[in-house]
């Protein structure tokens, strides 16, 4: 079967790889379909190829046009995308939302090393990811080795985040895994960093250092990822075990971490909340440790990455003391131990925006929660890509959203201003990293990336892809491999 042509705005089924994907339901394949439809007829009349039209930001306004429209047809209108009807067909009226001089701060990308040692645990005709599209790569020969792999490496890794978005800095992250089979080692990382330095764009990439406490020689590999490779902060994930377990961080494992992170004077800890990796450890996906240790430590930054979103819970408005999963266990925990907003508490949108993209009055909902109770100042923009490919489609949907007037009066929501979304977008991660805005922004437009960026979009060649599975058996599959 011909796959269907792709939408500058991707409302997908592509997951992070750590959650099956969801199917998408009626609606949003609606939304799809008119969004092709009205694409086409629209180039059209503007007497331009598909191609030509997709390059500009028309084409991203008309798809979220269309989701506006399927979505108020069916009554859901506590969230929107605010654009004039005219973006479909004046660019310069769709950049006018979608366009942004804003300082971007994604603290939540990955790639995969394509030549790692993660490859010698696997069997010799393993093919990890090659059900995955690859963006038109010169490298992706599927009949060949796997050197497709490239085009999940760190030069696609590069284009998609610094040519094809509007990204200023990311932190590259780690997902969990024993130490003999990381897909991306601390060394890829530095070395990727290294690249990017070569362009004079330092300070635009930013690493994690992994620590699973539970697993032995992370505690005692702290030192040298502080020392040697000089990691901004920690990341770990709570519902992960070498034996299937997971822990809490008020447990002995987790107050060593913690404790071992403020003695090393890294004091960003990066937690991965929510997004369940299954029944066994499912406890420790929830945020009933994080107001503990918050509490606790008041010296600490605790980052929470997804921010408790699970993707199963239907986000709805918060209500004192619920016991709902998702974010509402992140806000009752801070609540139940007296952490106030925008304090040492931080909410990260990785996955989390991207998910609710689809649906608006979750979207509305989930942003105004952490808006209202973890803090305007604290909630952090994250994209987990480049699993779902270039992040600009997540930057050009969170500019044109807004929360209903009427969800903002009934639940006491905050406007999402221009000045709000700016500081989400990355103002507030600069307090946690101890980053200059106006320093970094300085330099970032006289690096040779900037030149380099200025270059690329005189001819910009986006792909509209995404790379992380799209069904249960990609997922299943990358289950199988992650295993080995």
């Amino acid at each position: 079967m011909k796959p269907l042509p792709s939408l500058p705005i991707k409302l997908d089924s592509t997951s992070n790889g750590e959650f099956c994907p969801p199917r998408l339901s009626e609606r949003e394949e609606s939304i799809n379909f008119l969004a092709r439809q009205c694409i086409e007829s629209t180039r059209k009349k503007l007497g331009l190829s598909r191609r030509d039209f997709m390059l500009t930001s028309s084409a991203a306004a008309l798809t979220l046009l269309c989701a506006n429209q399927v979505n108020a047809a069916q009554g859901l209108n506590g969230g929107f995308y605010a654009l004039s009807e005219l973006s479909a067909f004046e660019p310069q009226m769709a950049d006018s939302t979608l366009a942004g001089n804003e300082f971007i701060f994604d603290i939540q990308g990955h790639f995969v090393d394509p030549n790692g040692r993660w490859l010698n645990q696997l069997p010799q005709d393993a093919r990890p990811f090659s059900s995955m599209p690859y963006a038109d790569c010169p490298l992706a020969d599927l009949a060949g080795d796997r050197s497709y792999l490239q085009c999940l490496g760190p030069r696609q890794f590069i284009k998609d985040v610094f040519l094809d978005s509007d990204t200023d800095i990311m932190v590259l992250s780690f997902v969990p895994s024993m130490r003999h089979s990381e897909p991306l080692t601390i060394e890829e990382a530095d070395a990727t960093r290294r690249i990017i330095d070569e362009l004079e764009g330092h300070q635009r990439l930013l690493l994690h250092g992994r620590v699973n406490p539970n697993q032995d020689g992370d505690l005692q590999g702290m030192e040298e990822l502080a020392e040697k490779w000089q990691v901004s902060a920690w990341k770990t994930y709570t519902q992960w075990g070498p034996d299937g377990n997971g822990f809490f961080l008020y447990d002995d494992v987790g107050i060593a971490f913690i404790e071992k992170a403020r003695q090393l004077g890294i004091k960003n800890i990066c937690i991965h909340k929510g997004i369940p990796f299954g029944a066994q450890s499912y406890q420790h996906s929830l945020c009933s440790d994080i107001g503990v240790v918050a509490k606790r430590y008041p010296d600490v930054n605790f980052i929470i990455y997804h921010s408790g979103f699970d993707p199963s819970v239907e986000e709805r408005a918060y209500t004192h003391g619920s016991h709902r999963a998702g974010v509402d266990s992140l806000i009752r925990s801070l609540q139940e131990n007296q952490v106030a907003p925008n304090t040492n508490v931080y909410a990260e949108l990785g996955s989390t925006w991207r998910f609710v993209m689809r649906h608006p009055e979750q979207a509305a909902h989930l942003l105004g929660k952490l808006l209202r109770y973890v803090g305007e100042n604290n909630v952090l923009w994250g994209t987990d890509s480049i699993w779902y490919g270039s992040p600009q489609d997540q930057i050009q949907a969170f500019r044109a959203f807004q929360i209903s007037e009427a969800f903002v009066e009934q639940y006491g929501y905050p406007a999402l201003t221009p000045e709000l979304k700016a500081k989400i977008f990355g103002l507030n991660a600069c307090k946690p990293y101890q980053i200059s805005p106006q320093e970094v922004a300085l330099h970032n437009r006289q690096d040779k990336l900037a030149k380099t960026r200025e270059n690329y979009r005189n001819q910009p060649s986006p792909h509209f892809q995404t790379y992380g599975p799209k069904n249960r058996r990609e997922f299943l599959n990358l289950m199988r491999w992650q295993a080995s």
